[in-house]
């Protein structure tokens, strides 16, 4: 993505979530419950999707693997917007292995 100014700007994973969410029509709710139904995990809920797109939380690898396989959207890409986020908060862009 492109900004006014020329320079390249990268969406943060909240950006992203709420982009992708909106394009596939989906509350937080939907996305929670979709989430939920094909990682067999419900310990994902609107709660915490509003977490993620806040930026007040990052989701791990597990997370950001099935965020892809429902909104279509590359790993490659979540990767590049999870760094974007922890730069944007200050965390080191070392690649974490344990799940927020």
């Amino acid at each position: 993505m492109v900004g006014g100014t020329g320079m390249r700007t990268q969406l943060s994973i909240g950006e992203l979530i709420i982009h992708l969410r909106g394009q596939h029509g989906l509350t937080q709710y939907e996305l929670a419950d979709q989430l939920a139904g094909v990682s067999g995990n419900d310990a994902v809920t609107r709660e915490e999707v509003s977490r993620w797109e806040r930026g007040k939380r990052i989701p791990g690898p597990y997370w950001r693997n099935w965020l892809s396989e429902v909104l279509g959207c590359p790993s490659e890409r979540w990767e590049s917007a999870a760094v974007t986020a922890r730069r944007s908060r200050g965390i080191p862009d070392q690649r974490r292995q344990h799940v927020d």
